[in-house]
């Protein structure tokens, strides 16, 4: 049988409802890996209830998947095969934490497409840069609309993925415990890069000691990262306000946003708001 024809006047959407549910499609994809990161194995009937789609479509979603070499089939579902999913123990005990995920949305609503936005490793940073990368996906049809430069090779991996991210990643000698890289290399990188936003995650900040790390070498590259940065926002859950560890990054008046999980009456919130940081509890 003929196709029917198409009414005069009226162009055909084809195009368009192809770009449609192209960019659903890789919507689907990014959420499955997004729940591989946490689960490590789904089934089609678990993805299917979580999507709200049908048996059917999950399993052409997981085939493309094991088609990248991304997943691997097994009987009824699949499981992560990309390092992107074997992160340090710090990293998994945390994923489902409610305050990074606040946290992670409020720093995804600062971004927008054409940013480019830089992040070092961490919990609440790989949290933030997988909301900026699915917000990207919903909010722009442009591929690579946002661009994401890290240090960290977890948030790489995992942001390579996506359509519309495009991913740099820094060079240098790679730290096992935390996977982010550091050292000349790494610092040679960010001095010939330019970025609009620093989203840095630390292990303490205060209003006296400004923001803090653990290690020196980390330290040294954030530092590069927020002097070649328009915008620097800070994530840091609750625990991490009013203390200080070993390695200087910044003076607290140096941060343009804190994102915290603080409550509003905390006193280094009010501290902090006092020397100019705007800082956004969640």
């Amino acid at each position: 049988m003929d196709d029917p024809p198409v009414a005069a006047g009226r162009p055909s959407s084809g195009t368009g409802v192809e770009a449609s549910a192209e960019r659903s499609r890789a919507a689907r994809l990014s959420a499955i890996l997004d729940l591989l990161a946490t689960h490590g194995r789904l089934s089609v009937a678990e993805t299917a209830e979580h999507l709200g789609v049908s048996s059917a479509t999950v399993r052409r979603d997981f085939t493309e998947l094991a088609h990248r070499q991304l997943v691997a089939r097994n009987h009824g579902g699949v499981v992560a095969t990309s390092v992107a999913y074997e992160l340090p123990f710090r990293y998994r005990s945390r994923l489902e934490d409610g305050q990074l995920d606040r946290i992670a949305s409020e720093v995804a609503s600062l971004v927008t497409p054409g940013m480019v936005v830089a992040l070092n490793g961490g919990t609440t940073t790989t949290a933030a840069a997988r909301a900026i990368a699915e917000r990207a996906g919903t909010t722009s049809s442009q591929v690579g609309s946002v661009t994401m430069v890290t240090n960290a090779l977890n948030i790489a991996s995992e942001a390579v993925l996506r359509p519309h991210v495009q991913v740099v990643s820094l060079g240098g000698v790679a730290r096992p415990e935390s996977y982010e890289v550091s050292g000349p290399l790494a610092m040679l990188m960010v001095g010939q890069l330019w970025f609009d936003l620093a989203v840095v995650g630390v292990n303490a900040i205060s209003a006296q000691e400004g923001a803090t790390c653990r290690a020196e070498d980390e330290a040294a590259i954030i530092r590069a990262i927020i002097e070649r940065s328009k915008t620097c926002i800070v994530v840091a859950t609750a625990d991490k306000l009013g203390a200080r560890t070993f390695a200087s990054i910044c003076a607290a008046d140096a941060v343009d946003v804190l994102v915290t999980s603080a409550a509003e009456g905390h006193e280094e919130v009010r501290a902090l708001r006092a020397l100019g940081v705007d800082v956004r509890c969640v």
